[in-house]
């Protein structure tokens, strides 16, 4: 079992990497933090003669490095109700893979698992479930099994650590993981 947690948070070591962090504390996983990689928003070409055109950035290897692991972990703030610019452009580049003929990139997500975590500020055990139900889309649409989710209460820095119920969730995750 490989884990690889997408971490799309903009500020280091915010609440929702820290929630992340103990969820995976003492398992083995691949952290992808992608506001250290350059991941170019693309023109939408599907439909277009000549399809998506090569990008010079990390994309590839992001992905690439997604397909080796069985459970993803996504983890994103809420910002504006949704998940955050770094994860939307990511999953939005989803569309290129999807048409590219080195792999069968629907068929092998279709063989993950995945979480997510998010944490916000504003009432986010309401206000956070559209950004759920936006990720459970995907996967549906993916063929990726959709495990849990944990919405946390944070907005300042380290609020995560007085979310008893969302650090008791974690926790548990982490017993999970680390079978």
């Amino acid at each position: 079992m490989k884990i690889a947690a997408i971490i799309g948070s903009s500020r280091a070591d915010g609440n929702t990497q820290q929630l992340t962090e103990l969820a995976l504390k003492g398992v083995d996983y691949t952290p992808i933090i992608l506001k250290e990689k350059q991941i170019i928003s693309i023109d939408d070409l599907r439909h277009a003669a000549g399809g998506f055109e090569p990008v010079a950035d990390d994309y590839e290897n992001v992905i690439d490095t997604v397909l080796e692991h069985d459970i993803l972990l996504f983890a994103t703030p809420v910002y504006w109700y949704g998940m955050s610019g770094l994860m939307k452009n990511f999953v939005d580049r989803w569309s290129q893979s999807l048409r590219d003929d080195r792999f069968a990139f629907k068929k092998e997500m279709s063989q993950k698992t995945a979480y997510v975590i998010t944490c916000g500020g504003d009432q986010p055990s309401i206000k956070a479930l559209p950004l759920i139900q936006q990720f459970q889309y995907i996967f549906d649409f993916m063929g990726v099994s959709f495990a849990e989710y944990i919405i946390g209460t944070a907005n300042a820095p380290h609020d995560i650590l007085k979310d008893e119920r969302a650090l008791a969730e974690a926790k548990r995750w982490n017993k999970v993981f680390l079978k």
